[in-house]
């Protein structure tokens, strides 16, 4: 009897630091680093809202030396990453410290490969471009979505090309990820939506990929149930610090999975509106989620029915493709519980772009990760039924 041995890696920075006032052990686990000046990579918004100013009280009392720098886009582009790490050398810092949501995670983990890499960051994109280690980094997350805090992908737009480069490398790994509720409660209910669908996209999109496997199904399949129970709560209540907290666990779960596992068109396709329009990563996942998925069920629906179980919709007598029918129902009518927008007109997508939309997303970093691998026509059919 011959055994098929299959060979998995699971990528987590090594410690992660999570729930209600975490952010008050970080100076200890700093201190241990033994660093000495920080690159405080953010936003102006978070910058400005009082977030960071709560950051900088730890590191004050920590007395470890810091430099803002507050320049990141919402869709982070290359000259941020370009200016951060000249900020970083001309500062002469020896860590980074990264307050917010993606944005300013993936511009920090761009800059720690860059500053011990060098050469062109367009260099990175796809998957393992690197060869040495980022500089240490410290990831303190703002929302409960995206976990580039403690996965092994960032996303880059390359202005020139208006192409969202998705890079994929385990040394862009975090030293410490940080994820206390407490710092998410102001979160306005739109970016909540967003970025908590983002964390189902992760979860669904990790489940059905050919990557999965059983621990990945474990975290994905749990991150389903909790959001499908907290994401509402969240977006209707910001302070309903319960909900905040398992949003937390939520993207920590699916994090997991996708981080192992892989993603999919959804993705890819995501991509692409990100980088011609610039627009929220979230809510583009959210919009096209059913779209792919549903094509995804045609072909194979048979990881549909432990979905629906975790959503909680009774499997009993059904086959595969009915389960995947209602888990698709149950997606839309998440999203337009928590308040997303059903058409890509309404944020401006224009129908002339969609041929080159299409050529990017079959060449995005995460599109073979897709159960099946959609023609261009398919594609665009795809971005279409949303329009």
């Amino acid at each position: 009897m011959s055994l098929n041995i299959v060979k998995c890696k699971n990528y987590v920075p090594s410690t992660n630091l999570m729930g209600r006032g975490c952010l008050q052990e970080v100076g200890p686990q700093i201190e241990e680093l033994g660093v000495k000046r920080a690159l405080l990579v953010t936003d102006a918004f978070l910058n400005e809202s009082g977030i960071v100013a709560k950051v900088k009280k730890v590191l004050d009392e920590t007395e470890i030396e810091y430099v803002v720098y507050a320049e990141v886009k919402p869709n982070p582009t290359t000259a941020n990453v370009y200016k951060g790490v000249e900020a970083y050398k001309e500062n002469e810092c020896d860590f980074i410290v990264s307050v917010g949501g993606g944005s300013p995670q993936d511009t920090a983990k761009a800059i720690g490969l860059y500053v011990t890499n060098g050469g062109d960051i367009r260099d990175y994109e796809g998957v393992g471009k690197t060869s040495k280690k980022s500089v240490p980094i410290v990831a303190i997350n703002t929302t409960a979505g995206t976990s580039s805090e403690f996965t092994i992908n960032y996303v880059i737009t390359d202005e020139e090309r208006q192409v969202k480069m998705v890079m994929v490398d385990k040394n862009c790994l975090v030293t410490i990820s940080v994820n206390d509720p407490e710092l998410m409660v102001d979160k306005p209910a739109a970016l909540t939506a967003a970025t908590g669908i983002d964390a189902l996209t992760h979860a669904i999109e990790a489940i059905v990929t050919p990557g999965a496997y059983a621990v990945t199904d474990a975290t994905a399949l749990a991150a389903v149930e909790k959001i499908f129970t907290y994401l509402p709560r969240a977006v209707k209540d910001g302070h309903d610090i319960e909900a905040r907290e398992q949003m937390v666990y939520v993207m920590f779960l699916a994090g997991v999975a996708f981080n192992n596992a892989g993603l999919g068109f959804v993705h890819a396709m995501a991509h692409q509106l990100g980088g011609v329009y610039d627009l929220p990563h979230g809510v583009c996942n959210a919009m096209l989620l059913p779209i792919v998925e549903r094509e995804n069920a045609r072909r194979d629906p048979q990881k549909f029915p432990a979905i629906a179980k975790a959503i909680g919709i009774s499997i009993e007598g059904k086959t595969d493709s009915q389960c995947a029918e209602e888990v698709i129902a149950a997606i839309i009518k998440l999203c337009q519980t928590v308040g997303i927008p059903a058409k890509l007109s309404e944020l401006g997508v224009d129908e002339v772009d969609l041929d080159k939309l299409a050529n990017f997303a079959l060449v995005d970093a995460c599109a073979p990760g897709n159960p099946f691998q959609p023609t261009k026509e398919e594609v665009i059919s795809m971005f279409k039924e949303i329009l």
